[in-house]
């Protein structure tokens, strides 16, 4: 470790907005592999000889290790040191992208895949806290997290892009590879550039029941719904399994308020703002993932797109993503209550998603998706910003880590939640719709057009779904979060021990 690496603390480090740089593209990376892995599959599927039952565990296996290991990662991170975390997470990262490319059989694919979701786990939380302890003046720290909410919103979509672009003219194993040189780039970067504030260590021991309990927990509720998907929801064993994970997460959060150094301090998710946030974020999360789904399969199916033109067709979004945590969150940050552009957000990306319930087989693009896809980006955008940001203000710097971590928690359940539960409403209007009208189809052309009419009544029975929920974060937003603008003094500190109230949002005392 370099000797530049922590610098005293209140002092705004010189080089935060290069370090910011790094960040972001850790962060792009990260969200990337989310969805380039996607538009690859059917081709690794094939290569690798991976039979359909066992498909879906290249997108699974990195869920669970991903979704499981978060919280052990955020805490590893106030343990270790953010910076050194953050590194360790890159190099690891690269690695297992490298062996995810080289992949000759599925066994290969799959190790991979689990340890790319065990070092984005490092990476991720560690990522999202050093920029809470790099920014605490306002206006910048709201600028600092409207580019890092704009990468984490819209980054899934631009994997969509280079996932098809790099499958259909180089390789689907230049999706795993093209994580290398993000990795070393923003490592390299890093591991020069970065100054960690001092005194913003936890060096209390591990908490190893509650590692043990918030892995199994947190890995059986992923698990739980993404089996949902495939098997169904009255399935025994994902019954099981919903109550296995209920069971682990409550032992989890005795163990929590009983142990001297726990790995979730329940302070950081009892305290009302922070715990408005997660939630909000949660659901909006999994509206979102959704729609990302639904619409992937409407434009690829139902128009016949091929995946670059898919990925194309989602920059609209990506842009109203940027515009609105770069320039409306960003500027209204400072000026308004954090609730009064989350709650406004939501609703605006419920009103794109309520255009998307008219879809139909011949629906136009430019009419119907394309105002549906901006009033989305701009909603999401303008409200992930706030959050961001939010969700570590006035943490202690020894918990800034796992805040974090229950950041990227909350949103990849809610991904999982998302993709199982909108998809099964899908499947089961799309099928009662193909029973009540085949038998009225005639010939093979209008049984053809009946069965892509039922496909396109289960994305809309969905989206509905996704404008309630987004609705609800509206809602959750616009009660439980009520701290005032930065400056304005509303904010209370994390719980026991920080009852003073913090100005502005301090991360490091």
């Amino acid at each position: 470790m370099s000797q530049t690496a922590v610098k005293a603390p209140g002092v705004p480090d010189a080089n935060r907005w290069k370090a910011l740089t790094f960040i972001a593209l850790a962060q792009l990376m990260v969200v990337l592999d989310a969805t380039i892995v996607n538009i690859a599959l059917p081709s690794a599927q094939q290569d690798l000889g991976i039979s359909d039952g066992n498909r879906q565990w290249v997108i699974t296996a990195y869920a669970l290790a991903f979704g499981g290991l978060l919280l052990f990662g955020g805490r590893i991170a106030d343990l270790w040191g953010r910076k050194r975390t953050f590194v360790a997470g890159l190099i690891g990262f690269a690695g297992a992208s490298a062996l995810g490319g080289a992949a000759t059989n599925e066994a290969m694919m799959l190790g991979a895949r689990a340890l790319q979701g065990a070092f984005g786990a490092l990476l991720a939380p560690a990522a999202l806290s050093l920029l809470a302890v790099m920014f605490t003046e306002p206006k910048e720290r709201a600028k600092a997290f409207g580019i890092y909410g704009a990468i984490a919103g819209g980054g899934g979509a631009v994997g969509f892009i280079l996932g098809g672009v790099l499958t259909e003219y180089l390789d689907w194993r230049w999706t795993f590879f093209v994580n290398i040189p993000f990795a070393i780039i923003a490592a390299a970067g890093a591991y020069f550039v970065i100054r960690e504030p001092a005194g913003g260590r936890n060096r209390s021991p591990l908490d190893i029941p509650g590692v043990i309990l918030s892995v199994l927990g947190l890995v059986t509720l992923v698990y739980a719904f993404t089996r949902a998907e495939s098997e169904g929801w009255g399935d025994s064993v994902t019954v099981g399994l919903f109550v296995a994970s209920a069971v682990l997460l409550a032992a989890f959060v005795i163990t929590e308020s009983k142990v001297k150094a726990p790995l979730l301090p329940l302070r950081v998710i009892t305290e009302r703002n922070r715990g408005g946030v997660y939630l909000s974020l949660g659901l909006a999360i999994i509206a979102m993932f959704g729609l990302f789904l639904f619409l992937t399969y409407y434009l690829q199916i139902v128009k016949g797109y091929s995946p670059v033109k898919t990925g194309f067709a989602f920059l609209p979004m990506i842009g109203g993503m940027m515009v609105g945590s770069t320039q409306i969150g960003t500027r209204l940050m400072t000026r308004v209550p954090p609730r009064l552009l989350m709650a406004p957000g939501f609703l605006v990306a419920a009103l794109g998603m309520l255009l998307l319930t008219r879809l139909e087989i011949g629906s136009s693009y430019a009419s119907t998706i394309l105002p549906a896809m901006i009033l989305l980006g701009l909603g999401m955008g303008t409200a992930f910003m706030p959050a961001m940001s939010l969700a570590t203000t006035g943490v202690e710097p020894r918990d800034s880590g796992v805040a974090s971590a229950m950041v990227n928690t909350s949103q990849q359940v809610g991904g999982a939640i998302g993709t199982a539960l909108l998809n099964t409403i899908a499947a089961s209007a799309t099928t009662s719709y193909i029973k009540d009208h085949i038998a009225g189809a005639g010939s093979k052309a209008q049984q053809q057009l009946v069965l892509l009419e039922g496909q396109v009544h289960g994305y809309t029975n969905a989206i509905w779904f996704a404008v309630g929920i987004l609705v609800v974060a509206a809602t959750v937003a616009a009660t439980l979060i009520n701290t005032g603008r930065p400056g304005s003094g509303a904010m209370t500190g994390s719980g026991e021990g920080a009852e003073d109230e913090l100005p502005v949002p301090v991360v490091a005392h």
